[in-house]
């Protein structure tokens, strides 16, 4: 691969915690690679080491096949945007879109053409003339963004940028990002906790805990074989459904429910017998008519149902254990009465109970 961004053997500790410990990581030109987890992780510690924000501890960051691991931020060919807007409030649009241009004294007529193609890019050129104060929060993020944009870097870095958003805003500019990657090219290192975000922006997502990867694939990958049981509990929402049994004879048992496992693809070398969790998502429990052709059929009493609108999630026992369904929004199904669930064992995943790898 041809590498924008190479990470290796990274180490940071803050005294006595270590925050990263031994990462490496390579980011290929033009990618947009999404780093995701919970709060506390060192997703945002990592982008900052990339920025030059931080110091590492041990561990090298080359880009574009430069050593810039003890580089100062304004030598490493990045832009930054992040979760604060950071805006000047006593420059309008225009004169933040070209503040860090003057500063590094660059010719007018340039700083000109950079502040008029991110804002035609950016679709701000109706904003230039006004001040912050004046911008809704996503004209603001653009601006935002654009700060970044005229700076004609390789590499983007996005801490979080659209977490400040309603809703509706962040689908919106979360489009304009993607558009924004797909116009450009430019590698881009976009940092958030929100799973949404990360499957719909990424080419390669990369799910951190505690200072580590977890699982660095395509957002197909992490999706239909995560590699251990917080992957998969991570992503996805509703979250998976984890039922506790034992394999023996080519079937998972739990309780007395028994379901053989035809077409599922064990992991390489994993072993088979013994403490197994099985995981099965909402949406992957076949309903309706599609029940007449799984490969195992179950009837539950239905609890609760949470109409979303497009989708119905019932919530059900099965096994002992609880239990969500995802169902169409038009379905016709009561609380208390049966439901009759079908599931395709080739759809589900097996984890080994001591160490939550995937089977």
């Amino acid at each position: 691969m041809n590498n924008s961004i190479e990470i290796k053997n990274l180490d940071l500790e803050f005294g006595s915690v270590k925050v990263l410990k031994n990462l490496n990581l390579e980011i290929g030109k033009g990618e947009f690679l999404v780093l995701l987890g919970s709060s506390g992780c060192g997703k945002s510690t990592l982008l900052n080491c990339i920025a030059g924000l931080l110091d590492v501890s041990a561990g090298q960051i080359h880009i574009n096949d430069k050593n810039v691991t003890w580089a100062e931020p304004s030598e490493r060919g990045i832009g930054m945007v992040f979760q604060s807007y950071a805006l000047y409030p006593q420059m309008t649009v225009e004169g933040n879109l070209s503040f860090g241009l003057k500063n590094a004294k660059l010719p007018k007529a340039d700083i000109a053409k950079r502040v008029k193609r991110a804002s035609e890019v950016l679709q701000i050129e109706p904003l230039l003339k006004r001040k912050p104060a004046a911008l809704s929060g996503g004209q603001r993020q653009r601006v935002a963004i654009g700060r970044a944009l005229v700076r004609d870097v390789d590499v983007f870095l996005f801490d979080e940028p659209l977490s400040n958003l309603d809703a509706k805003l962040r689908a919106d500019l979360r489009v304009e990002i993607k558009r924004l990657h797909q116009k450009l090219k430019n590698t881009m290192v976009y940092v958030t906790h929100d799973q949404i975000e990360a499957m719909t922006l990424a080419d390669r997502i990369a799910i951190m805990r505690e200072g580590q990867i977890m699982q660095l694939g395509s957002p197909d990958d992490i999706y239909g074989r995560p590699v251990n049981k917080y992957v998969a509990d991570f992503i996805g929402s509703p979250s998976m459904n984890f039922l506790d049994g034992v394999i023996q004879n080519g079937a998972f048992t739990v309780g007395d429910l028994t379901i053989p496992l035809t077409g599922y693809e064990f992991v390489s070398g994993s072993a088979v017998d013994g403490p197994t969790t099985m995981g099965i998502r909402p949406e992957h429990v076949l309903t309706g008519e599609l029940v007449d052709n799984a490969p195992v059929q179950i009837d539950v009493d239905v609890e609760l149902i949470e109409p979303t609108g497009s989708d119905k999630l019932i919530d059900c026992q099965l096994a002992g254990h609880d239990f969500r369904v995802r169902m169409d929004g038009q379905a016709q199904v009561f609380a208390g009465e049966k439901l009759r669930l079908g599931v395709d064992p080739s759809r589900a995943s097996l984890f080994d109970v001591a160490t939550e790898l995937r089977l």
